[in-house]
């Protein structure tokens, strides 16, 4: 499927090399302005590009293209090409004045003294807050700095302030995320990421195994997720469940939690006197659910 776009690109003016570039939702030429460019450090232009979201991105612009149709939900994660991503995307100081490259911002101090002007630097990253290029529809984020560009956030999402998410993942609808969701992880509607929580992503150690929240699921607070969860599952508050977890299920027998993978209305709970953890059955009538009123979001 091939998309095309117009998008308002800034670039280092020393180097040559794009930094990032921002494509409105109306695909009009819309420019920024910042500091960092009106004192010659960096310069913009416009630039219209058309990409195949089935093959590897093939520029930096491309790659920020990809970001934003996540973002703006035009695609959920996992279905847009991101290979090779990390090596077209620059480190980024992320200030107050504009984005630039980290060696540029001792001049930038410099250059803008006579503005009186503070600068404040965010993050030096690869990726930028997802709320200064793409404004999600019915969401509310407690903490704009804790959402990349990239993170698919489905209306009826609330992101508390110590929730995060991060790129090429996020929620299919309503949804309370006060834990982490890792890269790659997709949360289903009308679950809950309680306080803590933390979900395994796919960049570091966790395989090519997509770890996924079905609908109508709790993580309890501080507990962890290594498998894909199945619909109306919890996991017991402060209990880390991996794949090679020992597990007694159900039936009485004792498996490693990946055999139980997206199966549907379990609770995982640590026996408070054996220590085992175990697997029952349960439903999303035992948590309550999530409360509608806080998820609408308008």
């Amino acid at each position: 499927m091939t998309i095309k776009r117009v998008g308002h690109r800034y670039i280092d003016v020393a180097s040559g090399k794009t930094i990032d570039t921002w494509f409105p939702r109306a695909n009009k030429e819309i420019a920024r302005s910042c500091l960092a460019q009106k004192v010659g450090v960096i310069k913009s232009d416009f630039v219209e590009i058309e990409i195949d979201v089935t093959e590897a991105p093939a520029s930096t612009e491309d790659v920020y293209l990809r970001l934003h149709l996540l973002s703006e939900c035009a695609f959920k994660p996992h279905e847009i090409n991101l290979d090779g991503m990390f090596g077209m995307l620059p480190n980024v100081a992320w200030t107050s004045a504009g984005p630039v490259l980290p060696a540029t911002v001792e001049e930038l101090r410099g250059l803008i003294a006579a503005e009186d002007q503070h600068i404040t630097i965010t993050s030096v990253d690869k990726f930028p807050r997802m709320t200064d290029y793409v404004m999600p529809e019915g969401v509310r984020i407690g903490d704009a700095d804790r959402v990349r560009l990239g993170a698919h956030l489905a209306s009826g999402t609330t992101v508390m302030h110590e929730g995060f998410v991060n790129f090429n993942a996020g929620t299919l609808g309503d949804s309370m995320v006060e834990g982490r969701i890792s890269a790659g992880v997709i949360v289903g509607k009308n679950s809950d990421i309680g306080g803590g929580a933390s979900t395994m992503g796919t960049l570091s150690g966790g395989g090519k195994t997509i770890i996924s929240v079905g609908e109508k699921c709790l993580l309890g607070a501080n507990s962890g997720l290594g498998i894909p969860l199945g619909d109306e599952c919890i996991i017991e508050s402060g209990l880390y469940l991996t794949a090679g977890t020992k597990v007694k299920t159900p039936e009485g027998e004792v498996v490693a939690a990946r055999e139980l993978a997206g199966k549907s209305g379990l609770l995982y709970r640590r026996n408070s006197v054996s220590g085992a953890v175990e697997a029952v059955a349960t439903d999303s009538g035992l948590w309550g659910g999530l409360n509608e009123s806080l998820h609408s979001n308008d």
